[in-house]
């Protein structure tokens, strides 16, 4: 698959954009058990027009997690143009903009998902990015702003005409937040739309390899993004990828390796910010992760409350020992 001059393997699989996730710590893991391609956390404009410190380090890309895109996202043209630009400097292989977030905060103001109650503005916006920048143009949406405006087969149309690259739909409205299932049959009627020449990729309930085999069959999609099931569990890419490649299912990781594999996120989200920070940004993957492990309510509310890295580390290594032969299935 091509985005632009980026060519990717056939049915590639995509980490999605996650606030508060998918900073270079969480990347690198993604990296390691076979993403294809990264996308940061969510890049506000305004907040980067004003050079904003916190903002201007979600741009720092590492070679080694390569290839990545910097999603950005604003309500105002200008700052939206503006901010395209200084993300470009930052060298990465793409530049995504974000018209699918449903956060109340963002989507009510008029940016993420917000912005499908104003197509004219999302297309003016879109094509003025376009025209800005020399790198490829990729944009993430939703099927509509609620139930009644399900639009997305004739936006998506209108996206591909601005010069965007290629086009990610996560299968839910705006009002579904991430509620329900996600309905992919009009990611589909994209996909098969005869005037769409651009990659589209299907996004949500990538759970298990099973499902993103189906639904690569079933859609026609050109790759999959997958996102919340990453979390504690981001050797889903391995497992998919293997599944597709031979039709198995992989063994899932016992608890030894999955100790190792936080260890190594904790390691990486310290070294990227700082141990207090680095540890506060680790608790929601530790409060996923050992899902289903006998007798481990205490051990889990200890590695939670603990404030050092030698605390962390050492309620790794009691459930190391305790879970030598375990089977790790966070699987939703």
């Amino acid at each position: 698959m091509k985005i632009g001059n980026l060519q990717l393997r056939k049915h590639p699989l995509l980490l999605a954009p996650m606030e508060d996730v998918t900073d270079p710590s969480f990347r690198l893991l993604c990296k390691k058990y076979g993403a294809d391609l990264m996308y940061t956390e969510f890049v506000s404009a305004d907040a980067l027009i004003r050079s904003i410190e916190k903002t201007q380090r979600k741009l720092k890309i590492f070679d080694e997690e390569r290839p990545v895109a910097i999603q950005l996202y604003g309500k105002d043209i200008e700052a939206m143009v503006e901010a395209a630009k200084i993300a470009e400097q930052a060298k990465p292989e793409l530049i995504d903009i974000n018209f699918g977030c449903p956060v109340k905060k963002i989507a009510t103001k008029g940016a993420g998902s917000g912005m499908l109650r104003d197509i004219p503005k999302m297309i003016d916006m879109t094509t003025q990015i376009v025209k800005a920048v020399n790198l490829p143009v990729t944009v993430k949406t939703r099927l509509g702003w609620d139930e009644d405006s399900k639009i997305i087969v004739d936006v998506a149309e209108q996206l591909q005409d601005t010069g965007i690259q290629a086009l990610a739909i996560h299968g839910r409205t705006r009002a579904q937040m991430y509620n329900g299932e996600a309905d992919w049959t009009l990611i589909g009627e994209v996909k098969n739309n005869p005037r769409m020449n651009i990659p589209i990729i299907g996004n949500g309930d990538i759970t298990h390899p099973q499902k993103a085999k189906d639904y690569l069959d079933r859609y026609g999609v050109d790759a999959l993004m997958i996102g919340r099931p990453t979390i504690g569990r981001p050797w889903i890419f391995r497992e998919i990828r293997h599944y597709l490649e031979t039709g198995e299912l992989l063994d899932l990781p016992k608890i030894p390796e999955h100790v190792e594999m936080i260890r190594e996120h904790l390691n990486n989200s310290i070294d990227w910010l700082g141990e207090r920070r680095g540890i506060l940004h680790m608790r929601r993957h530790l409060a996923i992760s050992f899902k289903g492990l006998r007798d481990f309510r205490d051990l889990k509310i200890k590695m939670l409350r603990a404030n050092t890295a030698e605390e962390v580390h050492a309620c790794l290594n009691e459930i190391k020992d305790k879970y030598p032969n375990e089977i790790s299935d966070v699987r939703s």
